[in-house]
């Protein structure tokens, strides 16, 4: 089996810290969400990994061969169509079935087993309060019958997570190229969910499997949230400071200092991180910054970012300076 993982949006909603990052490399509990779903993949061992990359595509390929030994194919989508198009760009490198992920999202399933399913394909969903905000399901004697894109009056509470296997992958790209053909878009945009209902239009078998967890990774706040429960299961890890107190859970890279702080809880500290007489809770403090003198809460702070002073909510980006009251 294959995977396919589009990734060449801007990340717009996470800006200022996807100038300098595409959005899969943004940090939670010390790794880049990428990293979280292709842990999620050795228990499937992919044939090959397909990465549909765009801007800064450079940076995803180097995370992936610098941490990862899977078989890997970079294809770059240059023009921002549709999840759909970037899906279809794939054609030529997959038959047979095929694992698509969308990194929007960390979730918590079980893969195993994806060979053996008897139907034409499985959207992963999960329960929603309002589902005005996502894709939904519509299912009819256990099988999905419709998508609906961010319904605006209530149709289900089954939200898709960005998860799909298709058993058929020539199927899946024939219903593209018939969707690209007719130029069916939604919002503009050639969806993955439209070529679905095709397939399903024309018979094919789908089936819906709920998850439990579903956290999402496309605003600060969202991430923030991801983080908090990434280190509540199994990501907290602790490392020596000097003269400063840990409030679990916390993620303290091994090369971070700490000195004369109170750290925590939901805070993650990446390698090369300086924080100094500072108070931090319930933020992610990327690689090489510098908070001295601060108190910060609910806070995203870029790599190599300087914070001096600051007492409030801050969302600083890669390479940026703060400094108040002086």
């Amino acid at each position: 089996m294959k995977v396919i993982i589009p990734l060449a949006g801007f990340g717009t909603r996470l800006r200022p810290h996807t100038f300098t990052k595409p959005k899969p490399l943004i940090s939670v509990a010390g790794k880049a969400v990428l990293g979280h779903i292709l842990d999620r993949l050795s228990e499937v061992h992919p044939e090959e990994i397909i990465f549909i990359i765009g801007y800064l595509g450079d940076q995803i390929r180097e995370y992936v061969e610098k941490n990862y030994h899977y078989p890997a194919r970079y294809i770059e989508q240059t023009e921002l169509t549709g999840q759909a198009d970037a899906i279809y760009r794939a054609r030529d490198h997959v038959s047979g079935p095929v694992l698509i992920i969308f990194v929007d999202t960390i979730f918590d399933t079980d893969l195993r087993g994806l060979d053996q399913a008897a139907d034409d394909g499985i959207l992963w969903v999960k329960e929603v309060d309002d589902p005005r905000r996502f894709g939904v399901v519509i299912t009819e004697g256990g099988y999905i019958t419709r998508l609906v894109e961010k319904p605006t009056t209530p149709v289900s509470n089954l939200a898709v997570i960005g998860l799909y296997y298709v058993r058929d992958s020539s199927l899946l790209m024939s219903s593209i190229a018939e969707l690209k053909q007719k130029n069916i878009k939604t919002q503009g945009e050639f969806f993955l969910a439209d070529a679905l209902q095709l397939m399903i239009d024309h018979g094919a078998k789908f089936v819906a499997r709920t998850v439990e967890v579903w956290e999402d990774c496309g605003k600060p706040e969202t991430v923030l949230h991801t983080n908090r429960y990434l280190l509540e299961h199994g990501g907290a890890r602790e490392n020596k400071t000097d003269n400063s107190v840990l409030i679990p859970p916390v993620y303290i890279a091994e090369s971070a200092v700490l000195k004369d702080s109170v750290v925590g809880p939901y805070v993650s500290v990446a390698e090369g991180a300086t924080i100094i007489r500072s108070i931090v809770r319930d933020s992610i403090i990327n690689e090489n910054a510098h908070i001295e003198d601060a108190s910060l809460s609910q806070s995203l702070i870029g790599k190599d970012a300087v914070v001096h002073g600051a007492s409030q909510h801050l969302n600083v980006g890669d390479s940026s300076q703060v400094e108040l009251g002086h």
